[in-house]
């Protein structure tokens, strides 16, 4: 089990999750985020990426990253940070 509650607690993981999104498309793409100047190619970027089957596979490789304790095995968290409350300082 992974303790979500205070993963999204967490500015840097919410950063790694959102980046764990938005770099592999603009990396298949070429794009840089510069490119992406109004909403409707934002829209548009977002249905090509998720249309093409490599594209979200290496969305859900880069999410398994962002996700998964490599200090742990497996993709739970360790005992102790599943009793955490707050941030360990």
């Amino acid at each position: 089990m992974i303790n979500w509650k205070i993963r999204f607690k967490n500015p840097i993981f919410i950063s790694q999750l959102l980046l764990s999104f938005i770099v592999p498309i603009l990396g298949y793409f070429g794009l840089t985020a510069q490119d992406i100047t109004t909403w409707a190619s934002l829209f548009s970027l977002l249905v090509d990426a998720f249309s093409n089957p490599y594209v979200v596979v290496l969305v859900i490789i880069s999410v398994w990253n962002a996700v998964t304790d490599p200090t742990t095995r497996g993709i739970k968290d360790s005992n102790l940070a599943k009793q955490y409350e707050f941030l360990k300082k």
